[in-house]
């Protein structure tokens, strides 16, 4: 008998903790680390704070969990994935299993997975126990490019082009609520045959053409001081997330008192604003300086993208990363995706030109710029995962693999 209570209690205890935890993901999804409270999850979930805190006595402890429950959904989801005999079905299955889980999320049969761009701004002991769960995920994903076929790939090569296959992955949260949940199945092929075939029509070639270096350098109009501090700001940011990059943090990257950063911004808001606003004129520069290339637009586009990628490991960059976006307030965040938005419908006009041409492979155009913007955002972080890549290797080993197809040599 008293076992049979002990049951009952675990698992009243076990739902209680699922609700609050797939409660919190909203919050997470939808305002970032920083905007989940203790006590706004307890709302959610008809509980008080400090019914709350004998599941999780703080609020990280609460985000990792909630981080944790995403990310061992995706092991679960990688391993049956590269269970399949060959790389291309392996990928097939992995894009299958993710668009059906996120699928099973909107029609709410299942809790939502978390994003994880904002791992970052989780302080250090759960940040790194997060960090660790995710690594095992990210080397069960590699394990998709373990193939006698694919034995001329060194292990840089192979994880740079995994890192590039998981951020499409968790992009699509960026994108997929364009297309009703029953055409997920077209989603999936039309993803698969981008990540397999790529972009380039069969007698085109690597060769991307440099851009006028003022394409992807600080856009005109803008002191130099200004741009210094976006700079640095965007680096923080990037690096530590939008709660990590404090003011007083900024302000020491610069060597510079807090008065003068509020003498250049006036609030840390209005400061991810400007590095947001900043990037998109960088990518509109490049696009503006690549449409007037002469050649095809299979050249155009493959030269805006390698510029860029470059861009992301010049002393220029790098490129705001969209993770940011998630902690800003809704009403700027709107604008901000509008823009980013813009962007993308930008490549899409020239994948769909080539395409009319012949220079670019029939392809979904609107899916197929959402893929490159993918790529474009994740290569700040390219450093990290292939250790000594420089920045002229930097397009070759990321961006040409999406545009050239996953398993081209």
């Amino acid at each position: 008998m008293t076992k049979r209570r002990g049951s009952r209690a675990t698992g009243r205890f076990t739902r209680k903790r699922d609700a609050i935890i797939a409660a919190s993901t909203d919050f997470i999804n939808r305002d970032g680390v920083k905007g989940l409270t203790l006590s706004a999850a307890a709302q959610a979930v008809g509980l008080s704070t400090t019914s709350v805190t004998y599941y999780f006595r703080r609020k990280d402890d609460l985000a990792a969990a909630c981080f944790l429950r995403g990310i061992e959904q995706l092991h679960e989801i990688a391993a049956r994935a590269v269970a399949a005999p060959t790389p291309a079905e392996r990928l097939h299955l992995l894009l299958e299993l993710y668009l059906e889980r996120q699928r099973q999320a909107i029609a709410g049969e299942a809790p939502p997975l978390p994003l994880l761009n904002d791992i970052r701004a989780l302080s250090e002991e759960p940040r790194r126990e997060v960090a660790d769960a995710f690594m095992k995920v990210f080397r069960t994903v590699r394990g998709l490019f373990e193939s006698e076929d694919l034995a001329w790939l060194g292990r840089g090569r192979r994880t740079a082009r995994t890192h590039m296959l998981m951020e499409q992955l968790f992009w699509t949260s960026a994108w997929l609520a364009a297309y009703p949940a029953q055409d997920y199945g077209q989603v999936r092929e039309r993803m698969f045959d981008i990540l397999s075939g790529g972009l380039a029509a069969g007698s085109d070639v690597w060769a991307p053409k440099a851009l006028p270096q003022d394409a992807r350098r600080r856009p005109a109009g803008q002191e130099m001081s200004r741009d210094t501090f976006l700079q640095a700001a965007t680096r923080l940011i990037n690096a530590r997330g939008y709660k990590g990059a404090s003011v007083d943090k900024i302000s020491a990257e610069l060597n510079v008192t807090k008065g003068s950063f509020y003498h250049h911004n006036d609030a840390k808001d209005d400061l991810v604003v400007a590095c947001f606003e900043r990037t998109f004129e960088v990518i509109r520069q490049a696009q503006t300086q690549a449409a007037d290339l002469p050649g095809d637009q299979w050249t155009r586009l493959s030269s805006a993208a390698a510029a860029l990628v470059e861009h992301q490991l010049s002393e220029d960059g790098p490129l705001m990363r969209t993770s940011a976006l998630s902690a800003v307030p809704p009403g700027i965040r709107h604008d901000l995706v509008s823009q980013s938005n813009r962007v993308s419908e930008a490549f899409a006009q020239m994948i769909s030109a080539g395409v009319a041409e012949g220079s670019i492979r029939p392809v979904d155009a609107a899916i197929a710029a959402q893929m490159l913007m993918s790529t474009l955002n994740a290569a700040a972080e390219l450093p990290y995962w292939v250790r000594g890549v420089t920045q002229k290797q930097s397009a070759s080993v990321f961006v040409r693999p999406l545009l050239m197809g996953l398993f081209v040599r």
